[in-house]
């Protein structure tokens, strides 16, 4: 399922969602620039490698020190390739710009940052051993996502999911959407625990730390909300299709 927009409306300009989005790409773009080896040195430096902390011989073979813990911060700015990147800041930019719209820039910023850590932590507590990279800023994002469907109860989702070649659109409550996400994450969290230290690719459970972060610091972070203005304007959003298309076809049979 892919989010194509949502139906919660923003009148400020989304200044912290778009420096995340734009840090992202510049550091994606100084990636792009090293060579293969001096792309594996900057990750294993930059990234979070659970065995630089856990594994003294590794971390001296590296020449990194055991006690930088930046990696857990620095990872969710890094990505491993244009759809990794592409398809996290998407997502970031369908839920981001309400939320901060809400919260404000400082207290988004501050769910985004606090999240991500979070994601690192829970990654690093089931993979202790590992010598993989962990890179990305799906974690933090999952943060937002919680912290939407908390904040926004009524709102609802356009859903893109593709069936072999055909684009199927439909809309989803955004609890219902940000409830399946995270029950996926913990299915395949669950199945990576029998997999080798770093087997599959994916960080599953950054994303679940993410997301239970998010979903926390949600009413910390976020102000007084009025339940009725916001789903007065999810309701609103979610019939203008259908409004526009009622009154196309009723303009349409008058003729």
């Amino acid at each position: 399922m892919i989010p194509t927009n949502n139906t919660i409306p923003y009148t400020a300009k989304p200044w912290a969602t778009g420096t995340l989005i734009a840090l992202c790409v510049a550091a994606f773009l100084s990636q792009m620039t090293l060579s293969v080896p001096a792309t594996d040195t900057f990750l294993s430096a930059h990234a979070l490698v659970p065995a630089r902390y856990t594994d003294g011989a590794w971390a001296a073979a590296h020449g990194l020190s055991r006690w930088d813990l930046t990696p857990f911060l620095t990872n969710m700015f890094l990505h491993g390739g244009v759809m990794h990147i592409l398809s996290n800041l998407w997502v970031l930019w369908v839920f981001g710009p309400a939320l901060e719209d809400r919260l404000g820039p400082g207290r988004f910023l501050a769910l985004y940052l606090v999240s991500g850590l979070a994601a690192s932590a829970l990654h690093f507590v089931f993979n202790v051993s590992s010598p993989v990279p962990a890179l990305g800023a799906s974690g933090a994002i999952a943060g937002v996502i919680a912290a939407y469907a908390r904040r926004f109860p009524y709102a609802w989702v356009n859903i893109l999911q593709p069936i072999v070649v055909v684009p199927v659109f439909f809309m989803m409550p955004a609890l219902v959407f940000a409830g399946l996400w995270f029950l996926t994450q913990l299915m395949q969290a669950a199945g990576s625990l029998a997999l080798p230290a770093g087997a599959g690719g994916i960080a599953w459970w950054a994303h679940i730390g993410g997301f239970v972060a998010g979903w926390l610091l949600l009413p910390r972070t976020a102000p007084p909300a009025n339940p009725l203005e916001d789903a007065t304007a999810a309701t609103r959003s979610a019939l203008w299709p259908w409004t526009v298309w009622m009154r196309w076809l009723s303009w349409w049979l008058r003729r």
